[in-house]
Formats: C-alpha cells, sequence, structure tokens
C-alpha cells in the first residue's frame, strides 16, 4: 500500500504542476517502500538523492511559473520551499553520514508536508496561473 496516494483534490489546475507534484509522491512512496523493506543504505540514500534533487527542480519551476503569473503571495511561498529544502537536504547529509536514519516519523513528516503544501499553499496560486 502507498503512503501517498494521488487523487484530484490534490490538483492545482495546472497539468505541468500536477504532474510534478505526482512524481513527487512517487518518489516518497518509493523512499517508503526501501525503508519498509529495509533495503540496504545505498538504496535509500539513491532515493534521498533523487527526491533532493527534483524537490529542487519543481520549485524552481513552480517559482517561475508564479513569478509570470505576478502572483502577490510570491515571496511567502519561496520561504516555504527553502524550509522543505533545507530540511531534506540535511537530512540526506546525515543518512549518509550514518547520524540519521528514516523512520516513520520522517516518512510522516514527508507525506504530511508534500499533502498540506498542496493543499494549504499550492492550491493559493492556482487562480492566478490559470486567470
Amino acid at each position: 500500500m502507498a503512503l501517498l496516494d494521488w487523487c484530484d483534490r490534490y490538483s492545482v489546475s495546472s497539468p505541468a504542476m500536477d504532474q510534478q507534484h505526482r512524481k513527487l509522491f512517487d518518489l516518497v512512496n518509493q523512499l517508503h517502500d526501501a525503508m519498509k523493506a529495509g533495503q540496504a543504505k545505498a538504496m535509500m540514500s539513491r532515493v534521498l538523492d533523487e527526491l533532493v534533487a527534483y524537490t529542487i527542480t519543481h520549485f524552481a519551476a513552480e517559482e517561475r511559473m508564479m513569478a509570470a503569473a505576478s502572483y502577490p503571495d510570491l515571496n511567502a511561498h519561496v520561504g516555504e520551499h527553502r524550509k522543505l529544502t533545507d530540511t531534506v537536504e540535511k537530512l540526506n547529509r546525515e543518512v549518509k553520514a550514518g547520524t540519521a536514519g528514516l523512520t516513520v516519523e520522517l516518512m510522516e513528516f514527508l507525506q504530511h508536508w508534500l499533502t498540506n503544501h498542496i493543499m494549504q499553499v499550492d492550491k493559493k496560486y492556482s487562480p492566478f496561473l490559470n486567470a
């Protein structure tokens, strides 16, 4: 069973952003599956690397779209992105150094952050992108 299941309620009415959000769901699910299966640190590290890289790519694309649409809350939104990016990059360094592991609490944090961010923060830009 997947940790995150995509459904229409997560849509921000932008096919490009919805596709990228689905990819983030998939990466978090891969990480969760690797953790549940007790897979080697190398596997979890690879998925974490991909999650970090894709998150940065997604945030940059989203920020460009919001800037082009003159989204008024862009600065606050960018701040939210930076906080998560910093958290995930720190976690990745700690996992690689062996000072932290993937835990249920971490997976719940990623699940909660991603779904909350889409529902509470990203949905606010949807009318501006689709105007």
